[in-house]
């Protein structure tokens, strides 16, 4: 649900350190928001800080919520660890790996662009969608 970013309170929080919003706001503007932040009816924020503060930046009115229904502090104080917690980064050789792929992808050689300029033909001449 998208709820105003002015009506999301922030109370105390776990991390101190927000890092690198100008980053997250770039990832934002141009992918969107992949993640929705929680709150709790009253539009206290639980988690997603770092998305909140890089949604500010960008100047948006509104931002996609998850809502968490009754829950006491002790409940919303887990619910932030545990978000915090569970994310874990790719290890530098699974980045390497994606970000080779990904270059492939984006520079393809030769044979590569030949294949799917003959795969493209087909597709049109007997009109198929990949969909």
């Amino acid at each position: 649900m998208q709820i105003e970013v002015a009506s999301i309170r922030i109370r105390k929080r776990i991390r101190k350190d927000l890092r690198d919003i100008d980053q997250l706001a770039t990832s934002m503007d141009r992918f969107g928001q992949l993640h929705p932040i929680t709150v709790t009816r009253r539009n206290v924020l639980i988690a997603g800080r770092r998305r909140l503060e890089a949604a500010k930046r960008l100047g948006w009115l509104t931002i996609e919520a998850t809502v968490v229904g009754k829950s006491d502090a002790a409940q919303r104080l887990e619910l932030e660890i545990e978000e915090n917690v569970q994310r874990f980064p790719l290890d530098s050789d699974e980045l390497e790996q994606a970000l080779v792929r990904l270059d492939r992808m984006r520079n393809p050689g030769f044979f590569r662009r030949a294949w799917y300029a003959v795969l493209a033909f087909f597709r049109r001449l007997f009109r198929v969608d990949d969909r």
